[in-house]
């Protein structure tokens, strides 16, 4: 990009001392750096790593295992350190997808002791268990806990007066209205229920989709995790340890089953619930459910390397830049094309990662913090590589201060404005002020906030760690001045998002790339370079909440 005339000499004017206290320019060093991120070189990582012979970067397939070579060859070039496991770039992340055998079985048993054993995939389905391959509860006694929300702090709990030992839960997944966008995500998560029912003490959760319209879960393709070392589940999005031993769903006509014979019914306990107040009560069915599980383990892997800082204190504390790697693979045709190549998602974040690590080798003066690049696997699965990464960093976890995470800038367009998702929650907000006044950039809100995108990428699994991060997505600014890139953005998304036309051959502006990667380069050099760590900001939920439950 060229930067205007009257910025540039605004650049001119502070020397190299004068960073830290200026918010209109960095010195001359970061200039040159800035000026190495090449929108022809984005280009190219993007073309290479979008291309058929890569066969959609599915973890465990040689085209991913390319994709993780391209990257450790360029991060080499760019002169960045290896600081993967025992002194590779390379961080092992064991992958295993659980099925559940078709001899699943649930059944419900009334008050006169008759049994009705329920119809598996119409009636009701049952989440395969990655470590234990058979579990089971016996007739178990029911209870409705609403929303599956235990948050005193917020005014609200499920499970207040209620008595789950030995039970099983019933959980609706119809959303709770009276929460902020990111905290009812928060308390609505599957894992967060797991835990919260555990916590409770209860032996199942039966999810429940209440409209009649809903369909159930399809896990056909299975539900992956991760296993750490010991062969125990590490990451997971539906598993939480032992106690819970089934993990289901049913459909709203099972619902209604499972309410006969109650103090109230579901219309009564659902309208109690939209108006914001618990609708917890015992059920009179008992439940009886047994499940077999079968695994698919898979070896993937994330790439980490080091620039080393320079200040012989902060050195030992790294800002990780991160993207993920993998995309879908081979799988449903759309169009006559079942090769999802992935190139604006994601191999767009990874051209701006290792554009970053080339600005990076420019700068004779590294900062004062060192910098991690972590291309992470597993993000189409449910944040595993990340998650993974985060819980089990290969440096000191105490030493991890922030992340910024790039997930398919939708370069389609000129970048006018950016959205610092997650940045308000935190001290990150600053240097994303700062970096994008001296890029000639506008911050706007997030002008799509139902997507809820700030947890729903990598970053937040390092928010999960209690580590503040943030991700940058385009503004709304345009050109012609309609200022209407989200729409642009939306009508891009219903025909690429997710789909094998999301080739080389779409519509992409590279120089917006080459901005983007220099945004997000200033951000992070901001923060290696202040001598306090980042903060969440005071009562921030995230702040408080300190450890989400883990994507």
């Amino acid at each position: 990009m060229k930067y205007c005339v009257s910025l540039l000499s605004a650049f001119l004017l502070f020397s190299e001392s004068s960073w830290a206290q200026s918010a209109t320019a960095p010195p001359k060093s970061v200039q040159k750096a800035l000026s190495k991120v090449s929108a022809d070189n984005y280009k190219a990582h993007v073309q290479y790593l979008a291309d058929d012979k890569l066969q959609g970067r599915l973890p465990g397939t040689p085209g991913y295992q390319m994709a993780v070579e391209y990257v450790v060859d360029q991060l080499k070039k760019a002169g960045v350190e290896p600081a993967g496991d025992n002194g590779s770039f390379t961080q092992q992340v064991q992958l295993r997808r659980a099925f559940t055998e078709p001899d699943a079985a649930l059944q419900l048993q009334n008050t006169a002791g008759q049994a009705t054993a329920l119809k598996a995939g119409e009636e009701f389905i049952l989440y395969p268990n990655p470590e234990v391959p058979r579990t089971s509860v016996t007739a178990a006694p029911l209870v409705f806990a609403g929303y599956g929300i235990s948050a005193p702090g917020l005014g609200y709990d499920d499970y207040a007066g209620l008595d789950v030992k030995g039970k099983v839960v019933v959980v609706t997944r119809e959303e709770p209205k009276q929460f902020p966008a990111a905290v009812r995500l928060y308390n609505i998560d599957v894992l967060t229920i797991l835990q919260t029912a555990a916590r409770h003490g209860a032996v199942g959760v039966l999810l429940a989709f209440p409209k009649p319209s809903s369909k159930l879960p399809n896990f056909s393709r299975g539900v992956v995790s991760v296993l750490g070392p010991d062969g125990k589940v590490s990451v997971s999005r539906s598993y939480a340890g032992g106690q819970i031993q089934v993990l289901g769903a049913v459909n709203a006509a099972t619902l209604n089953q499972l309410f006969a014979g109650a103090a109230t019914d579901t219309a009564t306990a659902f309208a109690t619930l939209r108006a914001g107040r618990a609708a917890s009560a015992p059920l009179l069915p008992r439940v009886s459910a047994t499940q077999s599980s079968r695994y698919q383990d898979i070896a993937s892997f994330n790439v980490v390397g080091k620039i080393l800082g320079s200040d012989p204190q902060l050195r030992a504390e790294y800002v990780v830049h991160s993207a993920h790697l993998d995309h879908m693979g081979i799988a449903a045709p759309v169009l006559g094309d079942s090769l999802y190549n992935g190139a604006h998602d994601n191999a767009t974040g990874v051209a701006s990662l290792l554009e970053i690590a080339s600005a990076y080798k420019k700068l004779k003066q590294k900062p004062r913090r060192s910098i991690l690049i972590v291309a992470v696997t597993g993000e189409e699965m449910g944040l595993l590589g990340s998650a993974y990464f985060a819980q089990n960093p290969t440096v000191p976890k105490a030493q991890l201060v922030a992340n910024i995470n790039t997930d398919m800038p939708t370069i389609i367009a000129p970048l006018l404005s950016v959205v610092a998702l997650g940045a308000e929650n935190s001290s990150l907000a600053v240097p994303v002020a700062t970096a994008s006044q001296m890029m000639g950039l506008t911050v706007e809100d997030d002008p799509e906030p139902t997507q809820n995108r700030f947890i729903r990428s990598d970053q937040y699994s390092f928010v999960a760690q209690g580590i503040p991060a943030l991700h940058i997505k385009y503004g709304n600014k345009t050109a012609d001045g309609k200022n209407n890139l989200s729409e642009q953005v939306q009508v891009w998304r219903a025909k690429y998002y997710h789909k094998p036309q999301d080739d080389i051959n779409g519509v992409f502006d590279f120089e917006a790339g080459k901005k983007y990667a220099q945004l997000n380069f200033l951000i992070g050099y901001q923060i290696a370079n202040q001598v306090q760590r980042p903060t969440w900001n005071p009562g921030n939920f995230f702040g408080q909440a300190k450890k989400a439950p883990q994507p």
